[in-house]
């Protein structure tokens, strides 16, 4: 009995000492198993298609590489010289922007629709050396488009760059908006970048070069409630704006598509306001100063400009701006379901005079004043945003 027992736990003895078939080996899997059953294939590399996995991923590798190579080689955009179409360029992001290019060497063309602000931009950077012209445009209007572009390449001989920034919020819950509201906002952002485009562009394509910036929004990423004129034409604009990269880009033009959070410009008191004004106002305008929800409208120029600069096709300034956009595309239904949640604590009309239109200088409170909001004061009286004093 004992012979045939140490007989037995031969292979045991063998294993120790090498390689043994499978079948010599024990396994309790075998013995756990029903009767009845057949053994479940075993899943090797052999049989996933080890070459074919190799070629994937060193196909991948290749693609990656040469995209990466091409991105550190790619030369850097150089302003200097160059002839930029700057629209709202007068005050807010506008004219941080037009000081960063100014900086840079650019040759300046400002567009917009308040001849006292322009003047006063220009008086501003002119005083620093930098070469500029201002137009006044209200790029809404296909022919005063038109008209500007060819008096900005009479002055400069071409242009380079074209910086599409003009824009307008209008702020409050959807039942007091009316079809105007969504055609204002649609014609200042997606019709007048528009517009511009279709003027500068055959100048471009014939030098076969050119830099074309959409300041869009994050809310053309997420839909933000209380401000769907502006994010209905928002989306528009993003949309447009990377299918028009596609297509320019075998010409030598390189479009940005630039998606900013909460920024603190100084312009709330420039937006439109439906709802309970004052405090629509206010909340709108606590959220554009709050320093870690916002950021500088300084920062977010020097940002665009070396965006440009390296031939970025998006830029999405701020992480909590790129974090929401990133989990409005993974889980759109998800952010949606938050948004209504939130949308609960926002006020809603109660009267007929909540559909009127308010700007936000009418709709100041005590809060909308207080210290809470004195970084987006300061950025007022920085950019150009306050009226001239008399």
């Amino acid at each position: 009995m004992r012979a045939a027992v140490r007989k037995l736990d031969q292979p045991r003895l063998i294993a120790g000492r090498g390689r043994v078939p499978l079948p010599l080996l024990p396994s309790w899997r075998a013995s756990a198993r029903p009767r009845g059953t057949t053994p479940r294939a075993v899943t090797t590399l052999a049989r996933m298609g080890r070459r074919d996995l190799d070629w994937k991923t060193l196909g991948a590798l290749v693609i990656a590489g040469a995209w990466l190579g091409r991105r550190l080689t790619r030369p850097r955009y150089d302003f200097t010289g160059k002839v930029v179409l700057l629209t709202g360029g007068s005050r807010g992001l506008g004219l941080e922007l037009a000081r960063v290019l100014a900086r840079k060497g650019a040759r300046l063309a400002l567009l917009a629709r308040d001849d006292e602000e322009l003047g006063r931009a220009r008086d501003a950077l002119g005083s620093t050396g930098a070469e500029v012209e201002i137009f006044a445009c209200d790029v809404r209007f296909q022919d005063q488009v038109q008209r500007v572009v060819r008096e900005v390449v009479e002055r400069f001989g071409r242009v380079d760059v074209l910086i599409n920034n003009a824009g307008i919020i209008q702020v409050g819950p959807h039942e007091t908006m009316r079809v105007s509201d969504y055609q204002e906002a649609m014609d200042t952002h997606f019709f007048g970048p528009l517009f511009l485009v279709q003027a500068v562009l055959p100048g471009m394509r014939e030098r076969r070069q050119g830099r074309i910036v959409n300041v869009a929004s994050v809310g053309g990423k997420v839909p933000t409630p209380h401000l769907l004129p502006y994010v209905a034409s928002k989306f528009a604009l993003v949309g447009w704006s990377e299918g028009l990269h596609a297509e320019l880009r075998r010409d030598g033009i390189v479009v940005t598509t630039v998606c900013p959070g909460l920024m603190r410009t100084g312009s709330p008191r420039h937006v439109a306001v439906k709802g309970r004004h004052q405090i629509e106002y206010a909340l709108f305008k606590v959220l554009d100063s709050l320093p870690y929800v916002s950021m500088s409208a300084r920062d977010a120029a020097e940002e665009i400009v070396h965006g440009v600069e390296m031939g970025k096709p998006e830029l999405i300034l701020t992480g909590r701006a790129r974090n929401g956009a990133r989990l409005q595309g993974l889980a759109p239904g998800l952010v949606s379901e938050l948004l209504a949640l939130g949308t609960r604590l926002l006020p809603r009309p109660r009267s007929p005079e909540d559909h009127e239109r308010w700007t936000g200088a009418e709709s100041e409170s005590g809060l909308s004043r207080s210290f809470v909001t004195g970084l987006t004061q300061r950025a007022e009286a920085e950019n150009n945003e306050r009226p001239a004093t008399p």
